[in-house]
């Protein structure tokens, strides 16, 4: 145990909620650190005691700390390292400044570095006159540019070094369609995914005041209370699908479906082609979305070719009836094709159904529907004001997957 671990009990300073982290963090588990959640739910605190703690441990280790807009900088990431500095009582230990804006550890001279994000390629001049920069911080991502801002930031910063600790925190905007809300939802392997609330936080750290108006803004306005204290992306009104379960459906999972259901909603270009394949369990009425294929200019022989290599063919496909060409296409190639049989309101019945129920969403398996579905919501007029009807404009996988299911939605048995 080294001296520093001996005056400095971490254990007291973080939630228990963050030890997991912390742990894996200790043992170099993964590079990405993405942590999110709701208010009071302690992301940049444990964040800023992690940078401090590393950087005093690690003598080549330097940080670099970001915001979208350079003019928040002082008032929150930068306060909230003074905060951490503090908190540990190393302040004699460390120097601060605003001209520029930066901490340094004076027995060593590493440095935090403070930086607004007006454009990603700026990040090119950052330059460590000791050590690399070992930490990345990105506060409240959703602010950034999207992902490409992002990768750009990372290229430029992680360079020079053999281990990297990159932290992405926010508070997850309303819509699921926002991109921060589909990036924390990709599966990716060198990240860890940390989501936080008030409720995990020790209530004396938080103070009575916090917890009477989280308690006082669930009994006014519940939908807004999940959205601004548990971090839920509670959509504003305008998303079609609401009763959503983004997660990942394990191997041994799809072996226990019995009930399978495919659909094709036929395209070729601009529009594309989209096959899906799902389940339906009846006494939890949730859709598990399987798998998909999807693209444009793919041939009816190719399409038949990859539903046969997928062992596809093992249950009939219910498809757009409007392409009467392409299911005898299908059918021709030894592929149960077979036409949804459209009746007036269909559509509407169709969606209405699909809206009822909770779909369950993999988007490893089923990207182009994940995609399709989280951003589907109603037109508005000029005032904002929600129009009836659903846009048939990006509805591919949803027109594939209402055909799928379309012989259990009602008593038509083929209704579209």
């Amino acid at each position: 145990m080294t001296a520093l671990e001996t005056v400095i009990d971490f254990g007291k300073l973080i939630a228990p909620a963050f030890y997991s982290v912390h742990r894996d963090i200790v043992k170099g588990g993964h590079t990405y650190y993405d942590l999110y959640g709701g208010r009071g739910g302690l992301k940049s605190s444990f964040i800023s005691l992690e940078i401090i703690l590393g950087m005093m441990k690690d003598r080549q280790a330097n940080a670099v700390i970001f915001r979208k807009y350079a003019v928040t900088l002082r008032e929150t990431v930068y306060g909230q390292i003074l905060w951490a500095i503090e908190a540990l009582g190393v302040s004699h230990l460390w120097e601060a400044g605003v001209n520029p804006m930066q901490c340094t550890y004076r027995p060593t001279g590493q440095k935090i570095i403070f930086r607004g994000l007006d454009k990603a390629k700026k990040t090119k001049s950052l330059k460590a006159s000791h050590g690399y920069f070992k930490y990345l911080w990105l506060e409240e991502l959703d602010e950034f540019g999207g992902i490409e801002e992002i990768r750009t930031v990372q290229q430029s910063v992680l360079r020079g070094g053999s281990k990297f600790v990159v932290f992405k925190s926010f508070n997850p905007p309303i819509t699921n369609a926002n991109w921060a809300n589909q990036y924390i939802n990709e599966p990716r392997t060198n990240a860890l995914r940390h989501k936080s609330s008030y409720l995990d936080a020790p209530p004396e750290w938080l103070g009575q005041q916090f917890l009477d108006d989280a308690e006082h803004l669930k009994e006014v306005n519940e939908r807004a209370y999940r959205h601004e204290y548990l971090g839920e992306p509670v959509g504003t009104g305008g998303q079609v699908f609401e009763f959503l379960e983004i997660r990942t459906i394990t191997d041994e999972e799809m072996k226990q479906f019995d009930r399978i259901y495919q659909g094709i909603d036929f395209g070729w270009m601009p529009d594309p082609m989209a096959f899906i394949r799902c389940s339906y369990r009846p006494n939890h009425e949730k859709v598990y979305l399987l798998d998909e294929y999807v693209g444009r200019k793919i041939s009816n022989e190719e399409l038949a070719k990859e539903i046969k290599r997928r062992h596809y063919d093992d249950y009939f496909i219910m498809c757009d009836s409007a392409e009467p060409k392409s299911i005898f296409d299908l059918r021709f190639r030894d592929v149960w094709a077979q036409a949804v049989n459209k009746r007036p309101g269909s559509v509407e019945y169709g969606m209405k159904w699909l809206q009822r129920r909770t779909i369950v969403i993999d988007p490893a398996r089923t990207p182009c529907a994940y995609k399709e579905i989280i951003e589907y919501e109603y037109d508005r007029d000029k005032d904002g004001n929600l129009l009836p009807g659903y846009p048939d404009k990006n509805n591919h996988c949803i027109d594939a997957l209402r055909y799928s299911l379309s012989r259990i939605m009602n008593s038509w048995e083929t209704s579209a």
